[in-house]
């Protein structure tokens, strides 16, 4: 079972660029199709981004193309977000997930971390 841990959030202005990490731990990682998805106030959890368990093939919604850039490193485990051009409506809680298997996963995750926080100001 795999647990995973985010970090990289925080207030940001906009325009700037974001590195979020996902550490994952207790899984074989490179067995697992990776996600992101954000929740911002009031709103439902949406789909950001996803990729492959080995790496390379990736998948995203039309609205997150173009400045969202999801990627992993299966030697160390971990899992990124990279953001640019952060936007206020950027604003949102942003979890990483893992689902067992080797596709790209747009829903179905049963492995989520706590989520962390991504403010925007304008």
């Amino acid at each position: 079972q795999v647990q995973l841990v985010e970090s990289g959030g925080g207030l940001v202005q906009a325009g700037d660029s974001l590195r979020l990490s996902c550490a994952a731990s207790g899984g074989t990682f490179s067995s697992y199709g990776m996600g992101w998805f954000r929740q911002a106030p009031g709103k439902e959890r949406e789909f950001v981004a996803a990729i492959r368990s080995s790496g390379g093939t990736t998948n995203y919604p039309d609205s997150m193309k173009g400045r969202f850039t999801i990627s992993r490193d299966n030697r160390k485990n971990m899992v990124y977000l990279q953001i640019i051009s952060l936007k206020p409506e950027d604003t949102a809680i942003y979890y990483c997930a893992a689902r067992p298997g080797s596709g790209v996963y747009v829903s179905g995750y049963g492995y989520w971390g706590q989520g962390t926080q991504v403010t925007v100001s304008s």
